[in-house]
This record gives C-alpha cells, structure tokens and sequence, in this order.
C-alpha cells in the first residue's frame, strides 16, 4: 500500500515527464502495478500487487468492495446534498453515478469535509458526479480500500500489506450480495428506469 501525494500520476512512465507513483516505491521490491488509479489530483490509499489475478478481484464491481474517500468541497453541504449524491446523476454523456453513502463531516464558512463511500467505480466517478451537482472537489483523498484503511502511514511512503490485512480483504471480496428472486430482480429493473428518467 502507498500514500500517494497530490500531484503524482499512476502510471509506470509518463509522455509530459510529471513524476508517477513509482518514484516512492522501494528500489528493492519486485515489479508491482497499480491496483486501479487515483487522478494525478486524488491522494491517498493505493494498493499495488505483481498478482494480477488478485488486482482484477479488487477491482470487479461484481464484489462491492467499498472504496471511502473524504472529499472536501467548495460549498456548505446540506441535507439535499447528501440525499443527490445517494440518489445519484445522470451525466452529459449518459453515465449514471451513484455513492453507496455519504454525510458530512465537518465544515466551514465556505467549505465542508464530506466521508463518501463507492461499492463501484467509474473513471472520476466522485468529481464527476459532484461537478453534475454543481460542486467543485478541493481535495479528495481515498483513507480505505474494503477492511484496509490508510491510517497514519506518511504521504508519499509504502509499506506491505500484513497477512492479516491481505487475509481481510480477501474474506470481504468473497462475500456476495444476496440473490434476490425474479420478482424482485423486476421490481429492482422497474423501479431503476423510473429513477433514470427523474436524472
């Protein structure tokens, strides 16, 4: 795991020279690749594995494996807020976004701390669906990934993942959702394209 810092890109090299999240790995570890991406603007956790199997479970939507994030944005958070981002948008180009939940942390006179948390995630998924409400993002930094959270680890540092920690994930990723019956499985489709068509 890596605290990544603002400003750094997550790729293995970058064609405009900007420094990427290699620069604060390890010279001694073996070749590990980014476990999904943070926008060279995000900060936080990153998992990084040489098990690409492993890193394709982290990542399938299928597993709702949740990723929380705390989000400061350049407004006063009210209860409308929290109550668009659970509900979710609907973007220009089409894309339904959605938070699995989220409240307020703190704020100030013109700015609030929000904890968001996704069981899925698209290519700028929290930006996106706060820029559809009108919601510029100041800061957005990922404190967990499942049952492994960033804690004091430094920006910019990296440690391994302990057994245990590896072991958790591993447990959460294999939990799946309740199978609902066919009825129910309408119902869910019926009551979706409904909420669609209000986005």
């Amino acid at each position: 795991m890596l605290n990544k810092p603002r400003g750094v890109v997550t790729t293995a090299s970058d064609e405009k020279g900007r420094e990427t999240v290699y620069a604060y790995l390890d010279n001694g570890l073996p070749w590990v690749a980014p476990v999904g991406r943070l926008d060279k603007a995000s900060e936080g956790l990153l998992l990084m594995t040489n098990d690409s199997e492993w890193a394709a479970r982290v990542l399938a939507p299928e597993n709702h494996l949740d990723k929380t994030y705390r989000v400061q944005i350049g407004a006063i958070a009210d209860a409308a807020l929290i109550a668009s981002i659970a509900a979710g948008v609907r973007t220009g180009d089409g894309i339904f976004l959605r938070a699995k939940s989220a409240h307020i942390l703190h704020g100030g006179e013109k700015n609030t701390w929000l904890e968001i948390v996704l069981d899925e995630g698209k290519n700028r998924h929290i930006r996106r669906m706060l820029a559809q409400l009108g919601i510029t993002v100041l800061r957005l930094l990922r404190v967990a990934i499942g049952t492994l959270r960033l804690g004091d680890l430094p920006k910019g540092d990296s440690r391994p993942l302990t057994d245990g920690e590896k072991q958790a994930l591993d447990r959460a990723m294999q939990k799946k959702p309740a199978v609902r019956n066919h009825q129910q499985q309408a119902g869910v489709v019926k009551q979706a394209r409904t909420s669609d068509r209000r986005h």
